[in-house]
């Protein structure tokens, strides 16, 4: 009787039992589908967490490596080159003689003629802009410099610090920096006092002579004439011959990297025969040629004009140069505000000026990163 009962039962609800089982096996199998699809999600958060968390670090990281970058630029490299850029300018542009020269014609008239008189005013004038205009443009180069140099190579050794302690897609394109290749690029912030001085002077006085012809000992120069005068040479004498042809002032012309700035990227066996050394050097000398340097050297250049002149007129009295002086009662205040110029950094506005400049900080934060400045 129970038997039959329950084959009745079966046979009468089987459908429904069989609906149910169904439904109940989708819901099951829904659940854990689900509970996998959330583990998973779960995991992959985390994963993304994980990777967030190794972003900030390394960024955190170059932050920090970055400012060191800049500390040991403003603390060490810099103050030992502009000693002896001081010194170069001091020897190769020494307006002393010509000044007793003028001195012994006033105390003793007899001894030089008044051609003499005139021909020694005029080389004191274009000395004292050439100098002047010498110095605006090498201390302003000199600190940009060292810092594209300390920024290239803090970089590199940045990375290079990454392939040691084990990561695996750098590591693959390794390709070490020497110490010797590190102090042989670093000395080459000396190149402009050892090398580049004399056709930089060369060029700037004969940039000098063009922009000061005609000018009298007796014409009146106020502040704006006096930073109009500067700007004037300075312009002739960066777009003076070929373009970007101050940068041998400031590197060497060196013909492997010269062949390698016409090399292919892609041709890596020739890439293969440089050193790391002429790697370095081409790629400074890319960012000096760059447009995007040009505009940083161009912004820096007019914003230590604009404190030479303000300095000057504050030497010369303030208001005596706001409504002008002959140029023969000028020249004494621009020899005497020269050597500032090239003072040691740790006293020197100049070069405050120039790291303080907001397109040169950006500029030199797209550097180290490796990015295009825009």
């Amino acid at each position: 009787m129970l038997s039959l009962t329950l084959r009745d039962l079966w046979r009468k609800h089987r459908r429904k039992l069989f609906v149910t089982a169904g439904v109940l096996g989708s819901g099951y199998l829904l659940y854990k589908l689900y509970d996998a699809r959330k583990h998973s999600l779960a995991d992959v958060e985390r994963e993304l967490a994980s990777e967030r968390e190794n972003d900030e670090l390394i960024k955190a990281q170059l932050q920090a490596h970055f400012e060191n970058i800049q500390r040991i630029a403003d603390t060490t490299t810099l103050p030992h080159a502009m000693h002896y850029l001081s010194c170069r300018i001091a020897e190769e542009l020494d307006l002393s003689p010509l000044t007793e020269m003028l001195k012994k014609g006033k105390d003793q008239p007899n001894s030089l003629s008044f051609s003499e008189k005139l021909e020694l005013w005029d080389r004191l004038t274009i000395l004292s802009f050439t100098r002047m205009v010498v110095s605006v443009w090498a201390v302003t180069m000199l600190s940009l410099y060292i810092r594209i140099q300390v920024n290239i190579l803090g970089r590199h050794l940045y990375i290079d610090t990454a392939c040691g302690l084990g990561s695996a897609h750098l590591h693959e394109d390794a390709d070490l920096i020497e110490r010797d290749d590190q102090q042989k690029y670093l000395a080459g912030a000396d190149f402009l006092a050892n090398h580049g001085m004399p056709v930089l002077i060369s060029n700037v006085q004969v940039a000098a002579t063009e922009v000061l012809k005609g000018k009298q000992l007796s014409d009146f120069f106020n502040t704006t004439v006096l930073h109009e005068t500067v700007m004037q040479i300075l312009d002739m004498f960066m777009n003076a011959g070929s373009p970007h042809r101050w940068v041998d002032c400031l590197m060497p012309e060196d013909s492997s990297v010269n062949k390698l700035s016409r090399t292919p990227s892609s041709d890596s066996t020739i890439l293969s025969d440089f050193t790391k050394f002429n790697k370095l050097m081409f790629e400074t000398k890319e960012v000096l040629s760059s447009a995007e340097f040009g505009s940083v050297v161009e912004v820096s250049l007019k914003a230590v004009v604009d404190a030479l002149a303000e300095d000057t007129s504050i030497q010369s009295g303030g208001n005596s140069l706001a409504s002008g002086m002959p140029l023969a009662k000028l020249l004494p205040r621009i020899a005497q505000i020269g050597p500032s110029l090239v003072d040691e950094p740790i006293k020197n506005r100049f070069i405050k000026i120039i790291q303080s400049v907001p397109e040169v900080e950006l500029f030199f934060t797209l550097l180290y990163a490796n990015m295009p400045a825009s």
